[in-house]
């Protein structure tokens, strides 16, 4: 048995409440939850709300109380609750009082800068203040991906620019329905991520994330900009100082995620990442995608064999929650509530064994598109890059190389060869024109092919710069 197997064994699970209620009240889908008025309603340690105010005012030289609202997203009022109890403890100080409530400037005193910097050598957080994990449990249920619903009305609406075959697309919109992982297969180029990737765009609904969640004193970053989009302006007005009727500003309003991994993920990036400089950690990609859609992108590509990266979600999968660790050994339970795509070039039977494919409700082929759809991708990638399309040029390149050749029409070709003659027009410094030689010189540009029997250019890249 090895060390990390008994480790996992030994490790003790964090209980949590169940997560029906957020201060009282009762969570109700995308609405922020009402800003905490005292310290207690926030969910946090008392002794943590205060060491993380030390180390800002620390850290970052902030002082006035304003501003350590905004830093903190707590109200001014709560802060002052906070400064109370530092003020007790000889850690801070009235320095300057103005005239208007909340017009408070305090100073730390020489104990509140030996506390502050005591505190950073343990945990360097000093980011907007954390919310419990019963607290981030509730909210995620309430406003979980699967009471969505898709409709044909809504999908043929929706993606009305995209080019599905019909019997593909009630499949993918039966599928989002369906609240089980979902795997898209096929040859490479047939538009696999490309059509995971547009399925984002029937997501509906706000979400709340928060900055960051509290777990055992533990510090643990969720809101991410690369991944995370606010879906409403800054609201300053959250944090004025009376906040009887205000909104957490703990917590950020945003459209559903989608979180995307290729070739480089691996069993280490499903677990926490903790940073042992800073001293808290940053959640995994499965954490910030709760709410809305993960793709498992290239699936057969990882370093990890695809049974290994698959055994892993056998308990999310099937069960929609999952165990992570913290560096003290102890195990606690998140939602995995996301939409899970997988994309492979892989046949189903070679990603993994049946009974992990039995989990997967929908095994979907990507493959060739029909003839009028491959000519609208074509006539769409012209009009993008800006290259006259011709309806005669579009006839050549079906019949003299994908029929002559037996090329599937897959949706990829059109972009990756219309970009070609794009570059070569703007290397020759004229109008980029879809015809037979632009076609023939990207062609044999793209496929790289010598084969007896394959058509060479009519004309040569040299005989191409003086055509007129």
């Amino acid at each position: 048995m090895t060390m990390a197997t008994q480790a996992a064994m030994n490790a003790r699970v964090i209980p949590l409440p169940t997560p029906a209620k957020e201060g009282g009240h009762a969570v109700t889908g995308a609405a922020l939850p009402q800003a905490p008025r005292q310290p207690a309603d926030t969910g946090l340690p008392l002794l943590l709300l205060a060491e993380l105010l030390l180390k800002v005012m620390h850290q970052h030289g902030l002082q006035r109380l304003q501003e350590l609202s905004q830093h903190l997203k707590l109200a001014p009022a709560l802060l002052e609750d906070l400064f109370v109890h530092l003020r007790k403890e000889a850690l801070a100080e009235v320095r300057l009082r103005g005239a208007l409530d909340g017009d408070v400037t305090y100073d730390l005193t020489h104990g509140g800068h030996a506390r502050a910097m005591d505190a950073l050598t343990r945990n360097m957080y000093t980011g907007p203040a954390p919310v419990p994990i019963a607290q981030y449990t509730a909210r995620v249920l309430a406003q979980s991906v699967t009471n969505m619903s898709v409709t044909r009305a809504r999908f043929e609406q929706v993606l009305a620019d995209v080019a599905i075959r019909p019997e593909l697309r009630d499949q993918l919109g039966a599928a989002m329905n369906s609240r089980r992982a979902i795997m898209l297969y096929g040859p490479p180029g047939a538009g696999k991520t490309f059509l995971c990737e547009q399925m984002a765009r029937l997501l509906t609904g706000d979400i709340a994330v928060p900055h960051a969640v509290e777990v055992g004193g533990e510090i643990i970053r969720v809101f991410d900009p690369l991944v995370h989009r606010p879906s409403r302006p800054d609201e300053g007005p959250r944090l004025s100082l009376d906040n009887r009727q205000r909104t957490d500003a703990r917590w950020v309003m945003c459209e559903r995620p989608v979180v995307v991994t290729g070739g480089e993920l691996t069993l280490e990036m499903l677990d926490l990442v903790f940073d042992p400089r800073a001293g808290y950690y940053q959640a995994p990609p499965h954490f910030k995608a709760n709410n809305g859609l993960f793709l498992v992108d290239d699936l057969g590509r990882q370093l990890i064999t695809p049974r290994q990266l698959l055994n892993r979600w056998l308990l999310p999968m099937e069960q929609r929650h999952d165990y992570l660790m913290l560096r003290t050994g102890a195990k606690f339970q998140i939602p995995f509530d996301t939409l899970l795509f997988f994309s492979t070039n892989l046949q189903p039977e070679e990603v993994a064994d049946e009974a992990f494919l039995r989990r997967i409700s929908y095994k979907l082929y990507v493959g060739a598109v029909d003839l009028e759809d491959y000519r609208r991708i074509t006539r769409e990638a012209c009009e993008a890059c800006k290259v006259n399309y011709t309806d005669a040029a579009f006839e050549h390149l079906v019949a003299h190389y994908h029929t002559r050749l037996g090329r599937p029409l897959l949706a990829c070709y059109p972009r990756d060869l219309v970009n070609q003659i794009a570059d070569y027009a703007a290397y020759l410094g004229r109008p980029p024109e879809l015809n037979a030689q632009t076609l023939g010189w990207a062609w044999h540009n793209y496929f790289a092919s010598n084969v007896e029997g394959d058509p060479r250019p009519a004309h040569s890249p040299r005989a191409l710069e003086t055509t007129p």
